[in-house]
């Protein structure tokens, strides 16, 4: 399947061209089309092959709006039998993206579409599906006849309501998904047209905080410590200053390592490293030091990447690794949707290619909630989410712990009740949302694609939520 360009596009990429000012503007151009390429190709991929979706339906909604205009210019041909993806501009700059069974999608950059599926064939099989009868979390059946008691449900509806509501047409919010989590149960729950339950999407950096439950459990396994040094071959020359770099320096996004994390910039660190680069932990490890560590926060998307490369090192065998997630993490959660993709070195993308259900991301969320106990069994070291909330003294405010945030931005609308002190947050770009709330034993799970101009607040569209459930004993 391939989707072919009119010839007004045409004529504007060869305006591009003509204006661009020769041989000096002309490796810009290629760069641009190498991220333009990665990012259709990446998106069709996850979007097809992991979500289910229509390739129309994404190309529509996925592909256009606010920041994305340029795509018009790029082309993608989807082969639904081989599970590939491959994108350019006219040609330049391809790239193409490949499906694999339990890996989900990964560009090919540095390494053919053979070596990447002879790497998944090796791999031990999945686990078998998640019982379907058993009530949600220990299953997927869902009871919506009737609220606890004490739950405002005229309020709840009515929040609800508001969070699918598009009042501003010209500032989309788009959600797609909502579930709450109260007492342990899916108590709300509602999709989008075109969404479902058993969909998984993408959570962008929602993946962070996953990161930091395999880092906790790498911590009990006895083969890492928050104190290990000399992380990455790279760094551990005597003479290097990234040696001193500690596991709680990058869990806290305190390295001082330099990465340029701005989102609207096609030249900045994240876009080439998440779209371009086929060994992202690499790239973000070769970055120098801009502060010393333990000096300076700084949000980084590199940082998380690199910590998939330090749990990469703790692994003598890569098949280990690559199932480590779903073996110790999404399989002990009933997390079956989960698909945490590695890139073509082998090594996660783990600061933002995790895909799940919204209900697998409740099931974060709630295990967090429960300190990293499931089911009655400790899964996390013990006091490892009271480590994960700990403020970070560098970030502005106390706002980030451990690979979690523990504030949102103060919402610009006013009036609104508060989101309770006690509450963190799992966020990811476009506005994914994974809130708990121990106050009200409470997790709320909002998945979406708000771009940069549409109209969602976090803490103003789910404080009513928040507010139509009373407090629970502490």
């Amino acid at each position: 399947m391939s989707f072919r360009p009119s010839r007004s596009v045409w004529f504007g990429l060869v305006l591009i061209l003509l204006g661009a000012g020769g041989a000096i503007v002309l490796p810009r151009i290629y760069r641009t089309a190498l991220l333009g390429s990665g990012y259709m190709a990446q998106t069709l991929c996850g979007g097809i092959f992991i979500s289910g979706r229509d390739p129309k339906s994404l190309l529509d909604q996925d592909l256009t709006g606010k920041g994305l205009e340029l795509l018009v210019l790029f082309q993608p041909e989807i082969d639904l039998k081989a599970k590939r993806v491959s994108a350019s501009a006219f040609g330049i700059g391809r790239q193409k993206a490949i499906f694999r069974d339990g890996l989900g999608c990964t560009l090919l950059d540095g390494r053919s579409e053979a070596e990447l599926k002879a790497e998944a064939a090796s791999l031990p099989p999945l686990p078998t599906p998640i019982n379907e009868d058993a009530l949600w979390p220990e299953g997927e059946r869902v009871a919506l006849d009737a609220l606890p008691k004490g739950i405002d449900g005229a309020a709840l509806e009515q929040a609800i309501d508001s969070v699918f509501a598009e009042p501003d047409p010209a500032h989309p919010r788009r959600t797609r998904a909502l579930v709450v989590v109260q007492g342990g149960r899916i108590v709300a729950e509602r999709y989008a047209p075109g969404f479902n339950a058993a969909m998984p999407m993408i959570g962008w950096s929602i993946s962070k905080s996953a990161v930091n439950a395999l880092i906790g459990l790498r911590v009990k396994d006895g083969k890492l410590a928050l104190t290990d040094t000399a992380l990455i071959p790279e760094w551990r020359d005597q003479g290097d200053p990234r040696r001193a770099i500690t596991v709680d320096e990058l869990m806290r996004m305190t390295s001082g390592l330099a990465f340029d994390e701005s989102y609207g910039d096609t030249e900045s660190d994240v876009a080439q490293m998440l779209f371009v680069k086929g060994d992202k932990a690499g790239f973000a490890a070769d970055k120098p030091l801009a502060f010393p560590p333990d000096t300076h926060w700084a949000y980084s998307s590199g940082t998380t990447t690199i910590l998939a490369g330090v749990l990469r090192q703790s692994f003598n065998d890569e098949r280990d690794y690559l199932r480590y997630p779903e073996q110790r993490l999404f399989g002990a959660l009933g997390m079956r949707s989960a698909v945490l993709e590695p890139d073509a070195s082998g090594i996660f993308a783990a600061s933002s290619f995790l895909y799940a259900t919204a209900r697998d991301f409740a099931r974060l969320g709630l295990f967090f909630l429960h300190d990293g106990v499931w089911e009655g069994r400790r899964v996390l070291p013990a006091g490892w989410v009271a480590y994960a909330l700990t403020p970070t003294k560098l970030s502005p405010g106390g706002e980030y712990g451990a690979h979690v945030w523990l504030k949102l931005p103060e919402s610009s609308g006013g009036g609104e009740p508060p989101m309770p002190e006690d509450a963190y947050y799992m966020l990811g770009h476009d506005d994914q949302v994974v809130a708990v709330v121990p106050s009200r034993d409470l997790v709320i799970v909002r998945l979406g694609l708000t771009q940069e101009d549409g109209d969602w607040d976090s803490a103003r569209d789910l404080a009513p939520i928040v507010s139509a459930f009373p407090l629970t004993a502490q």
